[in-house]
């Protein structure tokens, strides 16, 4: 009798629990369906947006059991490609990708993110100076205090010029007419190129028309999805710099409106999703790299040592001009001199 008793008890105890105001409240809440629009600066072309953008979505939708649904748009699909930065610290939207190199006068440590050129060699040395040397960190306190927005790198990666004439040497690059961005324009322009921004968009035509001898987005997987390999026979090394050019921006507002759980997920799969996407790009420039040499007759050029040389000492007054910016610039260029002269390349 007593346990009959007990469990009755017990079960009316269960019932005022599952039925409580509370109770119902908490259960809606885990059942919510939260949708977050999302754009990035890539055209729908770009290899990046169906391997960042899609595949993030995609992943944080399986993680989240379809509570949390990311619905990506194509660069212009709702703002301007430059204008995503503003968009996502506005909370036009709760989360972005874009290019560090497109709001460089208002976030000045964004000159390191987008690359210094002539950095580093390898995307080994640009993870390690991110992750293991604590820019990364570095980058997402200066975006979290002053713009009040989270920093996620997508990935690290070389950029590469694919050109319709070949460059041999570093004198060759005087004349050429260049589709680029950021700091990397200043650089192609203080050693002799005409460069220019044009929309990803609009690159193609401006190669096919003449309007350009050549372009960089992202390096060979890049050009590759974006059918520049067409028209432009010879791919150029080394890396113009070794980044994380491509970023990820989370409204802090919207952030803090999820429930905990779903911000454990976002977070863990966007800094998941760096290594991943990092390690996938390697592979895939080598295999694109080998497609492109036998599918489209495209010749790598790679610069000898003594070129890349001079090179690098044509980027290190820009590297100077981007530490005379702010105190953190300061800090970030002088770690990235640091790692360098540990690498023996500089004095």
């Amino acid at each position: 009798m007593r346990r009959i008793i007990f469990f009755g008890v017990l079960v009316v105890f269960l019932a005022a629990f599952v039925f409580s105001p509370m109770a119902t409240v908490e259960t809606a809440e885990a059942q919510k369906v939260i949708t977050w629009k999302s754009q990035s600066h890539w055209p729908m072309a770009s290899s990046s947006y169906r391997d960042s953008l899609v595949a993030v979505a995609e992943r944080i939708k399986e993680r989240s059991n379809g509570r949390l649904v990311i619905e990506p748009h194509p660069g212009g699909a709702l703002v301007p490609g430059p204008q995503v930065f503003t968009a996502v610290k506005q909370g036009m939207l709760p989360i972005g990708v874009t290019s560090s190199a497109y709001d460089l006068a208002e976030v000045p440590i964004f000159n390191v993110v987008a690359g210094l050129p002539l950095n580093f060699a390898a995307e080994w040395e640009g993870v390690y100076f991110h992750q293991w040397m604590g820019f990364e960190q570095m980058v997402k306190d200066y975006v979290l205090e002053n713009h009040n927005m989270l920093f996620f790198t997508d990935k690290i990666y070389t950029t590469e010029l694919s050109l319709k004439k070949p460059v041999r040497t570093f004198e060759d690059f005087k004349g050429l007419k260049l589709r680029s961005s950021g700091i990397l324009q200043k650089y192609l322009t203080s050693i002799g190129a005409a460069a220019s921004m044009i929309p990803g968009g609009d690159v193609y035509a401006a190669l096919a028309s003449g309007m350009m001898d050549g372009a960089h987005w992202g390096a060979v997987q890049g050009s590759y999805s974006m059918k520049f390999y067409e028209i432009s026979k010879y791919h150029l090394r080394p890396a113009l710099n070794v980044a994380a050019t491509d970023i990820w921006l989370v409204n802090k507002k919207a952030f803090d409106k999820l429930p905990e759980d779903l911000q454990e997920i976002l977070v863990s799969t966007l800094e998941e999703h760096f290594w991943l996407r990092t390690n996938q790009y390697i592979y895939l420039e080598s295999l694109v790299l080998s497609k492109i040499q036998k599918e489209d007759n495209v010749t790598l050029i790679t610069l000898p040592p003594e070129e890349y040389a001079k090179m690098q000492k044509a980027a290190l007054k820009i590297w100077d001009d981007v530490a005379a910016l702010s105190p953190e610039c300061a800090e970030a260029v002088e770690m990235v001199k640091e790692f360098n002269r540990k690498m023996g390349r500089l004095e």
